[in-house]
């Protein structure tokens, strides 16, 4: 398998706020790739999301941009190295402006919080146990 980046890009309002957000959660930039109408935010070794204005976010498609608000586009999903990491994560990010998504979930394998950013994108934060990752599919479905 080739080993490739990722690079999720989601249109935001208001990139400056956008930025002060994420910037509240512990989540750093690439100057290199920053400028008043797109920023690369680093998530990973080899996964980043380029927040674009929406003016900069319709150059790059010929069909209508989703509202975030009203309409689900896609879930982000970012792993934790706990579930006191993703509760944290999570807590942080409703303390900065977001809003709850979805109840916890916690399968006991797996835990998860959700919450919608300022421009309503949905993200979730989860932990899976590094048990139930090495034994794959045959992972236990409920919760201990």
């Amino acid at each position: 398998m080739t080993n490739r980046k990722m690079f999720l890009n989601l249109a935001v309002r208001d990139l400056d706020a956008a930025v002060e957000f994420f910037t509240k959660l512990g989540l750093s930039f690439d100057e290199r790739f920053t400028d008043e109408t797109a920023t690369c935010m680093l998530v990973g070794e080899d996964a980043y999301v380029m927040l674009l204005t929406e003016a900069k976010f319709k150059e790059f498609t010929t069909k209508a941009v989703a509202d975030p608000k009203t309409q689900t586009e896609a879930m982000v999903a970012l792993s934790a190295e706990s579930r006191e990491e993703a509760d944290t994560f999570a807590d942080n990010a409703l303390a900065a402006g977001a809003t709850q998504a979805n109840d916890p979930s916690d399968l006991g394998f797996m835990y998860s919080r959700s919450f919608y950013d300022p421009d309503g994108h949905h993200w979730e934060i989860f932990w899976m146990d590094p048990a139930a990752v090495e034994q794959g599919p045959e992972a236990p479905t409920t919760a201990a």
